[in-house]
């Protein structure tokens, strides 16, 4: 099916890249949450193309815990900077992966 302009694609499976992009953003995430987290692993993900990428991730941040993160990488010309934009809290595992600012 193909990726229209602007939607998200279907949840996929953490990879690898997707585990360095949650690495890079972790402090971040921690700062924006006001709590640190021992365990920060990328589950599933959706993105959405725009003038760069957002990448929503599902993240697991220890036991039944989970929260979901909302990265931006700018275009290879811009560097491929991320950014971390937004997060929600207090997710669980079964909490499905939507789009949110």
């Amino acid at each position: 099916m193909p990726l229209l302009c602007g939607g998200t694609t279907e949840a996929k499976d953490a990879d690898e890249e997707v585990q360095k992009i949650c690495d890079e953003m972790k402090s971040h995430a921690e700062d924006k949450a006001g709590r640190t987290f021992d365990v920060f692993i990328a589950k599933s993900y959706k993105t959405q193309l725009v003038a760069g990428t957002n990448y929503f991730i599902k993240v697991n941040v220890g036991g039944d815990e989970f929260i979901h993160i909302r990265v931006y990488k700018t275009l290879p010309h811009a560097g491929e900077k991320l950014q971390l934009t937004s997060l929600q809290t207090s997710k669980a595992h079964h909490d499905a992966i939507e789009y949110f600012q």
